[in-house]
């Protein structure tokens, strides 16, 4: 459920319009929300440590349902960001990291490929909702959108909420592939890091530095790409497409990331979705076709779905299964500040030059410094295994 994330580009526009607010405005709301995403995060992971993902799940589900619903109501940029940066940025903080967590406790043999299987379904709905959102917003207006979405998310992620568990020996049953039921729990419980033990690692800060690098080359484009499509000329139809192949791609994206980190090893299909990222210096050249413009950022998905389905599983190489959902919502909310810092600069940069040529050449800086970091967290983790 992060249709009020992918699809929150397809609202720029009529936003703008109607109330006459900046770009960088708008997008700031998407930033703050995504921040306040990050800490939350980290909160969540922690409580579903303790209380497990059905009762995660049903406060954030009910905050980012209320939010959502609450935008019908906007007139004023305080409600605004009220709405999309308060209720549906704490809320988002629980849809992530907890359901990443729960998979990880669940599966030991093919972890990667659940997770990217779980995954899926976000590519699935980031797909299918710029489409049927940018329906709603010409058939009827914004305010019926968000309306219309906010009961879905709320009613989905409520009900979903009820069937998950935290963790299999609450059940009696031990996760697929693991040893006996006892041994597992000490790996799942004992061993490993604490979160202050991780924060005092190297590993910890190299890994946070490419996750925050991939979120702002990720989040960055997901916003912008259709306000940049419309300036190029590009149709509001074909605009909301080329982020519809974005996410749908990201869907192709992990599953196959899972399946090939399973068959070649975590850290090295990790590397290749961080040099994939390299593909957001192709938004700057100035393609106004949108065949080539949703090729460029099917490329880019493939980066940033392929880093995304591995953070769960490298937290758990990296780190153990004693604090997991902690040390993860740690981990996510470098994705969530790169992402806010990104989407917030990509509209002031927009409203001070007329132009995205100077945050997509930023991007293309990051993304460079994330492959860099990737490959030195490999050797990082070499050097230990040989110790």
């Amino acid at each position: 459920m992060t249709s009020p994330r992918t699809s929150f580009g397809v609202f720029i526009n009529p936003l703008t319009a109607e109330f006459g607010w900046s770009r960088a405005l708008v997008a700031g709301a998407y930033s703050l929300s995504a921040f306040i995403q990050g800490f939350s995060g980290i909160m969540m992971g922690s409580l579903n440590d303790r209380f497990g993902p059905r009762f995660v799940l049903t406060i954030c589900g009910t905050l980012v349902g209320s939010g959502l619903m609450l935008m019908y109501l906007v007139d004023s940029a305080w409600q605004l960001y009220f709405s999309y940066v308060v209720l549906i940025g704490i809320g988002m903080g629980g849809l992530f990291a907890p359901q990443m967590s729960t998979v990880a406790r669940w599966f030991v043999k093919r972890r990667n490929a659940m997770t990217g299987l779980l995954m899926a379904g976000r590519g699935v709905g980031g797909f299918i909702a710029p489409i049927v959102i940018t329906w709603l917003i010409y058939t009827y207006d914004w305010r019926t959108a968000f309306l219309l979405v906010g009961i879905v998310v709320f009613v989905l992620i409520v009900l979903g909420a009820q069937f998950i568990r935290r963790d299999p020996s609450k059940m009696g049953q031990t996760p697929y592939g693991g040893e006996s039921e006892t041994r597992q729990k000490a790996q799942s419980n004992v061993l490993g890091f604490s979160l202050k033990q991780a924060l005092h690692t190297r590993k910890f800060w190299i890994f946070g530095l490419i996750i925050f690098c991939a979120g702002f080359c990720t989040n960055t484009p997901t916003v912008h790409i259709v306000p940049l499509a419309l300036d190029r000329g590009i149709s509001p139809v074909a605009a909301a497409m080329i982020l519809s192949v974005m996410n749908g791609a990201t869907t192709i994206a992990t599953i196959m990331g899972g399946l090939i980190a399973d068959r070649i090893g975590i850290l090295r299909s990790f590397i290749i979705s961080a040099s994939l990222l390299l593909s957001t210096l192709l938004l700057l050249l100035p393609v106004a076709t949108p065949w080539l413009l949703g090729f460029f950022v099917i490329i880019l998905a493939f980066g940033s779905g392929g880093i995304a389905v591995m953070e769960s599983g490298l937290t758990a190489e990296l780190f153990g299964m004693k604090s997991h959902g902690a040390i993860l919502g740690c981990i996510i909310f470098h994705w969530t500040l790169g992402g806010a810092l990104g989407t917030f600069l990509g509209g002031l940069i927009f409203d001070i030059t007329g132009s995205y040529q100077g945050i997509f050449l930023i991007c293309g800086i990051l993304a460079f410094t994330a492959f860099t970091m990737a490959v030195t967290l490999n050797r990082i983790r070499k050097s230990e295994a040989v110790a």
